[in-house]
C-alpha cells in the first residue's frame, strides 16, 4: 500500500466521522451500539484512543524492517483473547466517563486524528514503527489498520444514531483492497456488493449466505480478526 493513499484514506475518513460526531446531542452520546457494552460516546472513545498510539509510536526510535503486514497484524492471538478485550472494554470506558461532556470527546478525537494526520504527512515513505503488540510495520500498513478501525467503527455509529452511512470512497477502496487483495475490484464485481454490503458483509455487521462464504472464500478473501 502506497504510504500517501493510505494517509489520505484515514484523513478522508476520520474528517468524516469528527463531522459527523459534532452534530450529535447529549442522550445520543448514551445511545447503545453493536458494540455491547460501549454506548455511542464510548465507542468513539475507543477509536480515539486506537489512533492516539501513533504519536509514541513515531516518536519512538523505528525498527530495522517491518515483519508484519495489516493482514497479518489481525492475526488470532493474544490481542484479541477474552482478557484482552475486557481490558479493551474498561479502557474505553473509562476515557469516556473522564469526559466533561459528548462535545468535549467530540473535539477530542478531532484534535487527535488531525495530530496523527499532520505527523504522518511528515515522515518518509517506508516508515517503519512498532506497534503497541510489537509489531515491527510498514507505517502504511499500519495505517490501514486504523482506517479499518475508523471506517467499521463509523459504520457502528452511524447503525446506533439512525443516521446514513458516511463511509468515504477511498477509505472503502482501501478497505476492500487489504480484504481482497489484488484484482479486489473484480472480486467485489463477482460478489455483487456495493463497497457499503462488501464492509457490512466482511466484518460481521451484516449476515452471510453460505453461498455468499463460498465464493467469498474462493476469491480469496481474508477475514480479519476483529476485537
Amino acid at each position: 500500500m502506497d504510504q500517501g493513499r493510505a494517509v489520505e484514506a484515514f484523513r478522508l475518513e476520520a474528517g468524516q466521522l469528527a463531522q459527523a460526531m459534532n452534530g450529535v446531542s447529549r442522550a445520543e452520546w448514551c445511545l447503545p451500539t453493536r458494540c455491547v457494552p460501549w454506548t455511542v460516546s464510548e465507542l468513539l472513545a475507543h477509536v480515539r484512543m486506537v489512533i492516539a498510539w501513533l504519536p509514541g509510536m513515531l516518536a519512538a526510535p523505528a525498527p530495522n524492517r517491518a515483519e508484519v503486514s495489516a493482514v497479518g497484524y489481525y492475526r488470532p492471538d493474544d490481542r484479541f483473547a477474552p482478557d484482552t478485550n475486557a481490558a479493551r472494554i474498561s479502557l474505553a470506558q473509562d476515557h469516556a466517563a473522564q469526559q466533561l461532556s459528548g462535545s468535549a470527546l467530540a473535539a477530542g478525537f478531532g484534535a487527535t486524528w488531525r495530530e496523527v494526520d499532520r505527523l504522518c504527512r511528515a515522515e518518509p515513505d517506508g516508515r517503519v514503527v512498532r506497534t503497541r503488540h510489537g509489531d515491527p510495520m510498514l507505517l502504511s500498513e499500519f495505517l490501514l489498520t486504523r482506517v479499518v478501525e475508523v471506517a467499521v467503527h463509523g459504520l457502528d455509529l452511524a447503525d446506533a444514531l439512525g443516521r446514513e452511512p458516511w463511509l468515504t470512497p477511498q477509505a472503502a477502496d482501501v478497505v476492500r483492497d487489504l480484504l481482497l487483495g489484488p484484482g479486489s475490484t473484480t472480486a467485489l464485481e463477482k460478489l455483487g456488493w456495493s463497497r457499503l454490503l462488501f464492509l457490512r458483509k466482511a466484518t460481521g455487521r451484516a449476515p452471510i449466505t453460505q453461498e455468499e462464504a463460498t465464493e467469498a472464500d474462493r476469491l480469496g478473501i481474508h477475514w480479519l480478526t476483529l476485537g
